[in-house]
């Protein structure tokens, strides 16, 4: 009988967009266009100034998510030529990127009277001429907003430069950071030309549960027999896997890490910010990661369109055996603002569903109910919310990275939904400063107090313990603090015992004790949570 193999528990499969790691906004057309001139195109240039001081910075920790490229000085040469070649590639949407923050800036400056806009049509830069409407607000401020569907089916979308490099993940912090640096090919990865939506990589992904003869595999990556010997170090034989299902009556909730979350309860399964990764060879049993899903995965939620919760690695390998992509609604009044169900269908998801606030899906028995959330996103309009998932007379919040703001909104929930017992919650009380992720997208420079004043930020124990207050909890679980070392690549955070996130973290659970909570812990990966009074009403609240 022919061996069958699957992808090893080590193997990573990392989507590409012109050899950079994919991210949501490297692929829409105009954030793309944006952060190739803001970010890609400029850390290389800066790069090939000085390639011995790049790599001796990318060695110190407190730089490690900074703009520093890690190209061994060696391969200075081969990152010249890339980024020619992407220059080349980009010039068209290079230009369409500067003449959109040149004209936000043009406009501004020459509609601050309020008179009609129309005019202002014939000025529209011809990159952007019919992908775009402008737009005042009711202080008659002028914008853009961009008809992002236009813009998938014009010459900025670019899915030929879409790809996936195969390696042996050897230790967590042996991957770039991943806005960094650019993924050069090695001898010892596959690189594999394909785009994300082609049938291919479902095929590729389907070895998780259903593993072939290696000649297939061969096939279906188009490789010669002579990869053979670096198939055999991505690729394990396997025996055929049974599928698993969670019958019982009682809620599991199982933690991979960071913000991601298993639920399952009487044969249904939903995965909560599906983030996390490969296992390095060292590590094996240790963590969980694709082994241990179900085969069928019936909803995945996804509360925010940061890189860390919707994670195209993960997302794009779970996608054969997915029911439904749940994603928030996006404003679409501002073009940092994409839509991830527009983006996600692109992709090749079939089912994506869009909610809004209070908007639900039913379940056997309870429902998913997408809810506020405020705060982290440095007061920019941003696709967003958090889930309530309902199960008989059990409610659990997936705060994912809120910052309470104000607890009359949580008040406004529990009054409408009854009390949620059950509260997950992230402390990154300090975030990123507002130009990590989001400098591409101002025409002007934000002022230094401004950066790091309006940071990407969520709750401290304070503003958490009155979101639970707020909600009646009777259990709260800290998540999304990004502690365990296989999301460094994606965060670049490495806290110490005296960072402030870490101090916080501390007093919430301290406080929540206190107050009389039946469980306050912080979660690590392989946790799992039992919940068995799906039926029992909890009258009693113990915050007070």
């Amino acid at each position: 009988m022919e061996s069958l193999f699957s992808l090893k528990k080590s193997t990573v499969v990392e989507p590409l967009v012109n050899r950079w790691s994919a991210y949501s906004q490297c692929i829409s057309p105009l954030t793309a266009s944006l952060y190739a001139n803001h970010y890609q195109v400029p850390n290389l240039r800066q790069y090939l100034q000085s390639p011995e001081l790049a790599v001796e910075a990318c060695k110190n920790p407190k730089y490690r998510a900074g703009r520093f490229v890690n190209i061994p000085v060696e391969r200075a040469k081969e990152a010249e030529a890339f980024l020619a070649q992407s220059e080349k590639e980009y010039a068209d949407s290079i230009r369409m990127a500067q003449e959109t923050l040149r004209f936000q800036a043009q406009l501004t400056a020459a509609a601050s009277t309020g008179l009609p806009l129309a005019p202002f049509y014939t000025r529209v830069p011809d990159e952007l001429r019919g992908y775009v409407e402008l737009i005042y607000d009711y202080f008659t401020r002028p914008g853009i907003r961009v008809i992002e569907p236009l813009l998938y089916e014009s010459r900025h979308y670019k899915p030929h430069l879409q790809s996936f490099r195969l390696f042996s993940l050897k230790s967590d912090r042996s991957r770039d950071f991943i806005f960094s640096t650019p993924r050069l090919p090695n001898t010892d990865e596959i690189d594999w030309q394909v785009r994300f939506d082609d049938p291919k990589v479902d095929a590729l992904f389907a070895l998780d549960t259903n593993p072939q003869p290696l000649g297939a595999i061969r096939e279906l990556l188009g490789v010669p027999a002579s990869s053979d010997a670096l198939l055999h170090t991505l690729f394990a034989e396997t025996p055929a896997l049974e599928p698993r299902r969670h019958g019982a009556d009682h809620i599991r909730v199982q933690h991979f890490g960071h913000a991601c979350v298993l639920i399952e309860w009487n044969g249904t399964s939903i995965l909560v910010d599906p983030c996390f990764g490969p296992t390095p060879t060292d590590e094996v049993g240790k963590r969980l990661s694709y082994d241990d899903l179900p085969a069928h995965i019936d909803y995945a939620l996804i509360t925010h369109n940061h890189h860390d919760h919707f994670s195209l690695e993960t997302l794009l390998r779970i996608r054969h055996r997915l029911g439904c992509l749940v994603v928030p609604r996006a404003n679409g009044l501002h073009y940092g603002d994409i839509s991830l169900k527009l983006l996600s269908r692109k992709l090749g998801f079939r089912n994506v569903v869009e909610l809004d606030t209070l908007d639900s899906l039913p379940l056997l028995g309870g429902r998913i109910v997408a809810v506020p959330f405020l705060g982290e996103h440095s007061d920019l309009p941003h696709a967003k919310t958090a889930f309530v998932i309902e199960i008989g007379k059990q409610r659990m919040l997936f705060a994912a990275d809120s910052d309470c703001l104000d607890p009359r909104q949580y008040e406004h929930l529990a009054r409408i939904l009854g009390p949620v017992q059950t509260v997950f919650l992230g402390l990154e009380c300090v975030g990123a400063p507002m130009s990590w992720s989001c400098g591409a997208f101002f025409p002007i420079k934000p002022t230094m107090q401004q950066d790091q004043t309006r940071r990407q930020h969520g709750s401290d124990s304070e503003r958490g313990m009155r979101m639970l207050r707020a909600l009646g909890a009777r259990r709260l679980y800290v998540y999304a603090m990004g502690l365990e070392p296989w999301y460094e690549w994606l965060l670049g955070l490495a806290y110490t015992e005296d960072a402030q996130q870490i101090k916080e973290m501390k007093k919430i659970l301290v406080d929540a004790r206190n107050a009389g909570l039946a469980d306050a812990r912080l979660l690590t990966a392989k946790t799992t949570i039992v919940i068995d009074d799906v039926h029992q009403e909890e009258a009693e609240h113990a915050v007070s």
